[in-house]
């Protein structure tokens, strides 16, 4: 077997958007791989047949990201396949052309095109579709066909595209860039007579929507504004028979998760962020639309309703939560793996998965159910949900025949105060007892995240680079409730010791560990971590700051979520104690910090923006402490998940490089 490497990353495959057909007999899904030469990714719809087992790949074109099915047999995409649509597109002309195919063989065709950018697409009948398009109240209408109202639009985005006019907050969003007065709005689309009726206005942003079965109301979830963006939403629901829109919200300041019809009944998750903040773990709800009674079906749930396990291997999205006959199907992490379940209308749940590891997505119909995961230290793979988890694809079998991999080994630990922790260790491949090997500390983002026993593509080339790999969940990870998830006020304090005392204890279990030779890495809220770490301790030769975050000060001021995420896990802003913020900020520590540092950001990441990395780089330069920054151009707070493939690629090597350098 070859040892892993870092440009075996190009040949993974990533699997997402796994949908079933209306009658359930086929399973369509995106399969994506990357592309060096042209540095982006390639995508293409396959299909299952859940009863002859047959698997096929259905489109070639290689930009088919995501689908719909139009009926039984029939897909509906969204593509770009010609160079005048192209041209349109580099004009700054917005518009989406859907393309339908059949699965029985045969080209795609042309199906429709809208004057929008559409996110997401539902059929509400043979002629009526749902569409979540993305609407800017600055650039002019393409809704009217007339050629020279529109040559005049195009000349207006062209002198205009110099310029960015912000006049609410958030102005960016990371992966979506200046985000000023855009929103995502809900439209009817009447194909027959090519109409479109608005569901939102221009100052309403739709986060989810669902369709009820009988096709006559539309539930959605939005946030309106002016000046600047709330937190916490509404829940609406529109009669598509009479044109009418009621609002059903059931408490101010509530913050929903998703809301989906069960029957005639709504069921909904969320939290009105009283206890815990805006990371609350959300409890489900059932709603009657007729005399709008909610009910609480869940007093007594702690999870988080989301898979929060990480990894380096994953592209695209997937559905998180379906209703299927009397049963609304969720995802939950547990500790470290996440885990599919149900719930009814009484607010039983059953928990449907037993094994470890991640579920990414999935979809449920007439009771059949597969999901996306990674299983048994696996890359991504489809595997069906009966009385045990079959696998029935492999896309990535070829990783573990035919490449060295090292598992990593689970222990647990008490933190200094007795709280129970856990932690994992992966050795170098090729283990020799006798040696002493260099490690790395790899601290997750988040922080309301988890680390788990999936493949983690980083890791395991560290492993075959001849690393002990060291990683661990500390309190403000997810998984465990809000009470473990909870370091509001408390940043670089519990989670630090919790961190130092899983060092001691890895350090303690693994001999073999040359203490001499430490290093420490993380993204986000782990590059925050990485910041704090090197200003507390030299105990580290080595570190490399990813994405991260040195001063909570002006971090509140530019990114995109800093004005309501630094006052909500601070309990403060600039105003009323600046001198709580500073002393959280990584940066006040720099004249303490020895250790040689690498800085991994991205010019576009508005999450943790640029002049975060800038101002600790800095910092430790004036100081005279050897440090390197690697910024990447057209890039976001995605790099190492989404990047352009050599981008990635290029992190990973800098990253690998500097730790040689300073720990071999």
């Amino acid at each position: 077997m070859k040892k892993l490497e870092i440009r075996d990353l190009l040949k993974f495959k990533f699997i997402s958007s796994l949908s079933f057909s209306p009658d359930g007999k086929f399973l369509g899904f995106v399969v994506h791989k990357m592309n060096e030469e042209e540095n982006n990714y390639i995508s293409n719809i396959w299909v299952y047949n859940t009863e002859s087992k047959n698997l096929f790949q259905l489109t070639t074109f290689g930009r088919e990201s995501n689908f719909i099915w139009l009926d039984n047999e029939t897909i509906l995409f969204p593509s770009i396949r010609d160079e005048k649509e192209k041209k349109r597109k580099e004009k700054g002309e917005t518009f989406t052309i859907f393309y339908k195919i059949s699965i029985n063989g045969g080209e795609a065709e042309k199906y429709f095109e809208v004057p929008y950018i559409v996110r997401k697409i539902e059929k509400l009948n043979d002629q009526t579709f749902v569409l979540l398009v993305s609407s800017d109240k600055n650039i002019p209408d393409f809704t009217k066909p007339d050629e020279k109202e529109k040559q005049q639009a195009l000349k207006k985005i062209k002198e205009e595209k110099d310029y960015e006019i912000i006049d609410e907050i958030p102005f960016w969003q990371n992966g979506a860039g200046f985000t000023n007065k855009k929103r995502t709005r809900l439209y009817l689309y009447n194909l027959k007579e090519n109409t479109f009726i608005p569901l939102t206005d221009e100052f309403t942003n739709v986060i989810q929507f669902d369709i009820k079965n009988d096709k006559k109301k539309i539930l959605f979830i939005s946030n309106r504004y002016k000046n600047k963006m709330k937190i916490g939403a509404d829940l609406f629901l529109y009669d598509v028979n009479s044109n009418t829109l009621e609002k059903l919200t059931h408490e101010t300041s509530f913050r929903y998760t998703y809301a989906y019809f069960l029957d005639d009944s709504i069921i909904f998750a969320g939290s009105n962020m009283k206890k815990y903040g805006i990371t609350e773990n959300p409890k489900f709800y059932l709603l009657e639309p007729k005399t709008k009674h909610v009910t609480l079906l869940t007093p007594d749930f702690d999870l988080s309703l989301r898979n929060s396990v990480g990894t380096d291997c994953r592209y695209g999205s997937n559905k998180n939560a379906v209703t299927d006959e009397n049963y609304f199907y969720f995802i939950t992490t547990e500790w470290n793996s996440s885990y599919l379940n149900r719930i009814n209308k009484e607010g039983k749940i059953e928990k449907l998965t037993k094994k470890g590891g991640s579920i990414d997505g999935f979809d449920a119909k007439n009771g059949k159910i597969y999901f996306v995961g990674f299983k048994d230290y696996k890359l991504q793979e489809i595997y069906e949900l009966k009385d045990t988890e079959t696998q029935i694809t492999t896309f990535n079998e070829w990783v573990v025949k035919e490449r060295k991999i090292s598992k990593p080994e689970r222990f647990t630990f008490l933190s200094g105060d007795g709280v129970k922790l856990e932690g994992w260790i992966i050795r170098p491949v090729d283990f020799d007892e006798s040696k002493k090997y260099p490690a790395i500390l790899d601290i997750h983002g988040g922080p309301k995240t988890v680390y788990g026993e999936v493949f983690f593509h980083e890791m395991q080339v560290w492993a075959n680079e001849g690393y002990v790999v060291m990683f661990t969940n500390p309190r403000g990870s997810d998984g465990r409730g809000n009470e473990f998830a909870d370091i509001r006020g408390k940043y670089g304090t519990v989670d630090y010791e919790d961190l130092m005392k899983f060092v001691d204890e890895a350090l303690k279990r693994s001999p073999f560990i040359d203490k001499e030779k430490l290093g420490v890495t993380g993204g986000s809220y782990g590059g925050f971590m990485t910041n704090w770490i090197i200003g507390h301790t030299d105990r580290f030769k080595a570190a490399a700051s990813q994405r991260s975050i040195s001063n909570w000060i002006s971090k509140f001021a530019t990114t995109d979520i800093g004005y309501f995420f630094v006052e909500d896990q601070h309990a403060s802003n600039p105003w009323n104690n600046y001198e709580k913020l500073w002393w959280h900020s990584p940066m006040k520590y720099a004249d303490k910090i020895k250790t040689p540092t690498l800085f991994i950001h991205s010019e576009e990441d508005y999450r943790c923006w640029l002049a975060e990395g800038i101002q600790m780089f800095t910092s430790l330069k004036y100081f005279g402490v050897e440090s390197r920054l690697v910024l990447f151009k057209g890039e976001n707070h995605e790099l190492s998940r989404s990047g352009k493939p050599k981008h990635r690629i290029r992190r990973l090597k800098e990253i690998t490089e500097w730790f040689n350098k300073y720990l071999k």
